[in-house]
């Protein structure tokens, strides 16, 4: 599996700043600064979660498990998009609409300007590591095509937990700007309910796209169709009559062929042909680790 480095750097960045949140909430009063808190709060575990989920799909198979735990990082995968970010954004949410029925302002706002500014330089960091790595996965994809498309969770929830973060942070600052500037708290509090729906938002994008790769999802059709020339290249093979292709984790895909031999083969021949076409595919598609060629009438 490709390095991982940006997940352990969002980690560490989230860590540290969910502290200095939780520290200014707690001097100046701020409503947006809790919710802020709780935001990296929820990254910060998200992000553990998948390390969890990436170390765990390392597992070898075993009797139990045949084919391998790769969709264990699939599964984790969905319980931060499911869990995670809504259980966050109710929170946050919760708590600007308590913040409007108990408005105060409490100590300085300087707390919350500094903090802000440390959370956003940070942030920057932890979202740049994220994108090289994304960047280097969806090649000449487009943005969004590559978001839909992608087979690697890890990376994609990490990106879009650091954009939501600088959204958040930008959120929070005109929060507290405005309830300080117009002496006004109930700026604080909406801002902590917009920071709210934002993480419910990107929850729901990652519930679809996480869900989707844990039912289980087919290789491209452009590979299947470079996969099935390949095979009805073979001298043994008249056609592919069906195929069926699934995705067991980021890097491993299961893959059956249905296929029709020419009659006059003996067992011995179909079984050498099996073996060159699972050389074949494997050479050109080293992620596709597993190969059943079903002979068929």
């Amino acid at each position: 599996m490709k390095s991982k480095s940006f997940i352990y750097i969002s980690l560490a960045v989230d860590i540290s700043i969910a502290i200095s949140k939780f520290v200014a909430a707690a001097v100046t009063g701020s409503s947006s600064m809790i919710s802020e808190g709780i935001h990296s709060l929820i990254d910060a575990t998200s992000q553990l979660l998948l390390i969890w989920g990436i170390k765990t799909s390392k597992r070898v198979a075993d009797s139990e498990r045949p084919f391998g735990y790769g969709r264990e990082l699939y599964f984790w995968s969905f319980i931060v998009s499911l869990v995670i970010f809504i259980i966050g954004g109710c929170i946050s949410f919760y708590e600007g609409l308590t913040r409007l029925n108990r408005p105060a302002f409490e100590g300085s706002a300087v707390w919350n300007y500094g903090v802000l500014l440390v959370a956003f330089l940070f942030t920057i960091v932890s979202l740049v590591s994220a994108l090289k790595a994304f960047n280097k996965q969806r090649g000449d994809k487009t943005f969004w095509k590559a978001i839909t498309q992608s087979k690697d969770p890890s990376t994609f929830i990490v990106l879009l937990g650091d954009v939501g973060d600088i959204a958040g942070l930008i959120v929070a600052f005109f929060g507290v700007f405005l309830g300080r500037f117009f002496n006004n708290p109930f700026y604080d509090g909406i801002a902590s309910m917009i920071i709210g729906l934002m993480m419910i938002a990107i929850s729901a994008l990652l519930i679809r796209e996480s869900k989707s790769l844990l039912m289980g999802e087919t290789t491209s059709r452009r590979t299947i169709r470079r996969i099935v020339a390949l095979a009805e290249a073979d001298e043994a093979i008249i056609k592919v009559k069906k195929h069926f292709s699934m995705y067991l984790a980021p890097e491993e895909i299961i893959l059956q062929l249905n296929t029709v031999f020419k009659a006059d083969l003996t067992t011995k021949d179909i079984t050498d042909a099996i073996e060159r076409i699972t050389k074949t595919i494997q050479h050109e598609f080293p992620l596709i680790k597993q190969i059943f060629v079903e002979p068929v009438a």
